[in-house]
């Protein structure tokens, strides 16, 4: 009996995977496994004869579209959740750490004591892997309730590893984390001897952590030996490969049929027609997945597209009556920009964006919009004080620009998956992530030229924030927004706003460019930790702004000359990283001293290098 085609690839994409299983299983234990699991809600199939292997020492990033079950299969794994059938195998060594959303603090205790508390460890074990996370001073001893979300996790982390787990489970751990957070996580699991489970949206962050990635789509598992990047792209492949497969077999089907349709009725092609008909009827279409419906959000039309600065911040102190947030803000924003505002959690990034909005008073200095600016804002607390009683069609037609259609309006709910009856649905009802899609509408029914978003990928999927970005890509005028989402800010910006330290100021690299110096900050201090030694700080006269500033043409010439630094110092760290490596390795006298002698010689170039970057800077004024 011949297979039919679609059954052919799945076979030959499993054994795929099975090939490469079976080459991790030779030298690893198995901590977890999960056979033939059956689970439902309802109608809907969560799990349908899925099957997955977690070995020791590897580290899975987990993906799925939402809803499609990823955390109802952390709790199966973790024991408190059943299946309606199947099989969950746990080693008997497994020892699971699992980062869990809910709040586990007492209402005054410290970081130290709940690390004390939760892991039953002396202060001075608990000091110690809390400095992992840079967690000391106030940190470590204030109440841990005053923390920022991202500290806390940071708490829970260090206190998951105080149990010397040998399997985290992670159910995105990278939720309202600001950047330097995100980096030092990433960092912490590079290291962590012993396996992980991480689910996340974010593909950066698993590209960073992850070797292996699992993916939960229509009930199934496939377990892929690679990163998520290669991972996404052998599916892409696949599908492409079966829609060519598919055109060619459905142009076979129409030439057969032709045939028989003009021999079966003759008797001398009769014999022939027969023939073709068994051809044909051994001629199978692969199955193709459809895509899951996805936003398609379209950036608000601008009939003339405006030139010149869009907004000014003149020696400008942003905060609250008693307490100062930044000050001596000297800002610039071009029409037609895309501003990412950057910095860490705590340091004043939604301050600014409200005082430039006016929804916050300046403690000090101005802000100047220019001439004809129409202003459109996503903030974090819209979506939460939406009016109740409105429903979806009412909300948009309120919001909606003066001769806008109930066509229109509904064509625009439709792009953000209102459909149906989910247009008459009032707000009340409505999700997180429905209530963050309707306010986006709501924007982008507007004649806004300027666009504020303060973190708006949060509550919204992976495919809505892509679309997000095709939009804003296309958008005609200007945006100032905040995101810790590293694919989404490289897409889109333009430029680079960073808060830090009472400051905010116009950053002179590109986006990698932040985050190489971001990385680099965290790598000395963790250089810092493990030395004992203290680091030394810049001179504080570098740290106002220079007398010496450029002009104009000479800054942008010395900023292409940064640039080209930056990546200067970067591929010299990464040689002297390479170096360093081979060096422990070498057992050979005379080779160790070569290369002990190119290690030195790059460690010179790289001391030079960022003495001269620090110079350039001072000289631009921006230090």
């Amino acid at each position: 009996m011949e297979t039919p085609a679609n059954s052919r690839k799945m076979t030959v994409f499993q054994f795929e995977f099975s090939c490469k299983r079976q080459s991790i299983s030779q030298d690893m234990s198995v901590l977890l496994q999960l056979t033939d699991a059956f689970k439902s809600y309802g109608d809907q199939q969560l799990l349908d004869g899925a099957s997955v292997t977690i070995y020791e020492d590897t580290k899975v990033g987990f993906i799925g579209r939402n809803g499609a079950g990823k955390s109802t299969l952390l709790r199966v794994l973790l024991g408190d959740e059943e299946l309606d059938s199947g099989e969950v195998s746990r080693s008997p060594h497994l020892r699971v750490g699992y980062l869990r959303q809910h709040d586990p603090f007492l209402p005054t205790e410290s970081a130290m004591d709940f690390l004390m508390r939760d892991s039953g460890q002396p202060d001075w074990k608990c000091g110690e892997v809390a400095a992992e996370f840079e967690l000391k001073g106030e940190y470590l001893n204030g109440p841990v309730k005053d923390l920022s979300g991202g500290w806390q996790t940071r708490v829970k982390l260090a206190a998951l590893l105080l149990h010397d787990p040998n399997l985290l489970m992670l159910d995105e751990p990278t939720n309202f984390l600001d950047l330097r957070t995100q980096i030092l996580l990433e960092h912490f699991l590079r290291g962590f001897p012993a396996a992980c489970l991480i689910v996340s949206h974010d593909r950066e962050f698993l590209t960073a952590t992850c070797e292996q990635t699992l993916d939960l789509n229509r009930g199934k598992l496939t377990m892929y030996n690679g990163k998520i990047g290669p991972y996404l792209q052998q599916v892409e492949e696949e599908i492409q490969r079966a829609e060519r497969t598919n055109a060619a077999v459905m142009a076979k089907q129409k030439q057969l049929q032709r045939f028989i349709d003009k021999n079966r009725a003759r008797a001398t092609t009769a014999s022939q027609a027969r023939s073709k008909q068994k051809q044909l009827d051994r001629l199978q279409l692969e199955e193709i997945e459809v895509d899951l419906p996805t936003a398609n959000i379209r950036a608000p039309l601008i009939d003339e597209p405006r030139q010149g600065p869009a907004l000014r911040c003149l020696d400008l102190s942003i905060g609250y009556a008693d307490h100062v947030v930044a000050s001596g803000i000297e800002l610039e924003v071009e029409h037609q920009q895309r501003a990412a505002i950057v910095g860490d959690n705590g340091q004043g990034k939604t301050t600014l964006l409200r005082t430039i909005v006016d929804s916050l008073k300046p403690v000090a200095g101005k802000v100047k919009w220019g001439y004809g600016c129409e202003i459109g804002v996503y903030a974090q607390h819209v979506y939460t004080s939406l009016p109740q009683d409105q429903t979806v069609l009412e909300y948009l037609e309120y919001n909606a620009k003066p001769g806008t259609t109930t066509q229109d309006c509904l064509a625009c709910a439709g792009s953000l998956l209102f459909r149906g009856g989910h247009t008459k649905k009032p707000i009340r009802v409505l999700s997180g992530g429905e209530r963050a899609r309707l306010c986006m509408a709501g924007l982008m029914l507007g004649t806004y030229n300027i666009l504020i978003l303060d973190e708006p990928g949060n509550h919204l999927d992976v495919e809505t924030v892509e679309s997000l970005a095709d939009a804003l890509l296309a958008y005609k005028g200007t945006v100032l927004f905040t995101s810790h989402d590293r694919h989404f800010v490289r897409r889109i910006a333009t430029n680079i706003i960073e808060v830090r330290d009472g400051r905010a100021r116009n950053y002179s690299g590109d986006y990698d460019a932040y985050l190489y110096y971001v990385n680099k900050e965290i790598e000395d201090g963790e250089r810092e930790r493990s030395s004992g030694k203290k680091l030394s700080a810049p001179p504080s006269s570098k740290l106002g702004k220079s007398d010496r500033a450029a002009s104009g043409k000479d800054q942008h010439q010395m900023r292409k000359q940064l640039r080209n630094l930056e990546k200067t110092i970067a591929k010299l760290d990464e040689q002297k990283k390479e170096l360093s490596a081979l060096l422990l390795k070498t057992t050979d006298a005379k080779k160790a001293m070569e290369l002990h002698n190119q290690v030195e010689s790059l460690a010179a170039q790289l001391a030079e290098s960022e003495m001269k970057w620090c110079e350039m800077q001072e000289e631009l004024g921006e230090w």
